[in-house]
């Protein structure tokens, strides 16, 4: 239970929040040249957990140059295609149902790496590298949301596209670099194997929390009158209910008063009822009726 709180604080919405597009982005990104594309791309692929940790499970088992260059170029040309395409074609979607689907990916990985398919299913798992290829276009999709979260200019779009791309490969093989060499320093020690499924199980659960934590990131932009994402909004509206509270009695609410009716402007005026004359057993009279007694 320690664990599973201790990796929910990790994925506290600031460091979500962090993989998009921040104000002061937007703001930078109004007269920036290629270079500042490209180090928003490659700042952007290095705060990208989701990404990160996919390639992490995709490295796990890769042992020689050749099959990690294959992978590698395949999760490349698949998230540089709808990277640009859709950022050219405009083509958008939520950032967070797309943030949810990558960290599906991330626990697809893991599952894979676990040996899942045989274990659960009996079934071979499909061919990895088209699987790597496809999860790249997913990637690049999510990418591209963010890239479109910026005021992009219409002057020299594609080359800007192009430089932020090449900030996210730039960012991507920095990142590969350093997982390369603690994995290959990792592996010569006997830890490795005994410690090999904990780590996937670990990677499947950062998985499931990020997938999580992007849906409810998704019900705050789609119902943000309701669930404010904004801490400060959060603390507005509960003292907007305290005051609201307060003013109708401590939660008990106020009766309405009920609006008086105008009388008709032709109706005849009502008279006061005139009060019996009672005389305690003589004669009296109502008003100007007969006299009598009871």
């Amino acid at each position: 239970m320690r664990l599973i709180l201790f990796l929910s604080l990790l994925m506290s919405p600031t460091l979500t929040l962090a993989h998009g597009m921040s104000e002061a982005d937007k703001q930078r990104i109004l007269d920036a040249g290629a270079l500042e594309y490209i180090d928003l791309g490659a700042r952007h692929m290095l705060t990208g957990y989701d990404h990160l940790l996919f390639l992490l499970g995709v490295l796990f088992f890769l042992y020689n140059v050749r099959d990690i260059v294959k992978f590698i170029t395949a999760f490349t040309l698949g998230h540089s295609i709808t990277l640009v395409f859709a950022t050219l074609l405009t083509i958008k979607a939520n950032a967070y149902l797309i943030d949810a689907v990558i960290a599906l990916t991330v626990c697809y990985k893991a599952f894979e790496n676990l040996d899942g398919f045989k274990r659960f299913f009996q079934i071979k798992a499909p061919s990895l590298l088209w699987m790597v290829f496809g999860f790249g276009l997913i990637h690049g999709f999510g990418l591209s949301t963010r890239l479109q979260q910026l005021p992009l200019p219409d002057d020299g779009l594609v080359l800007n596209i192009l430089a932020f791309n090449v900030g996210v490969e730039l960012g991507q093989i920095l990142a590969l670099c350093v997982m390369l060499l603690v994995l290959a320093a990792w592996r010569k020690r006997e830890s490795f194997g005994n410690f090999a499924k904990a780590c996937n199980g670990l990677l499947m659960i950062l998985g499931t929390l990020l997938f999580l934590h992007q849906l409810h990131g998704y019900q705050h932009s789609v119902y943000s009158d309701d669930f404010p994402l904004n801490q400060d909004d959060h603390a507005h509206t509960h003292e907007d209910m305290e005051s609201a509270k307060k003013i109708q009695g401590y939660g008990q609410p106020l009766m309405p008063s009920m609006p008086q009716e105008p009388a008709p402007v032709n109706a005849a005026p009502v008279e006061p009822p005139v009060k019996a004359e009672h005389t305690h057993g003589k004669s009296h009279r109502h008003g100007d009726g007969e006299p009598h007694h009871h």
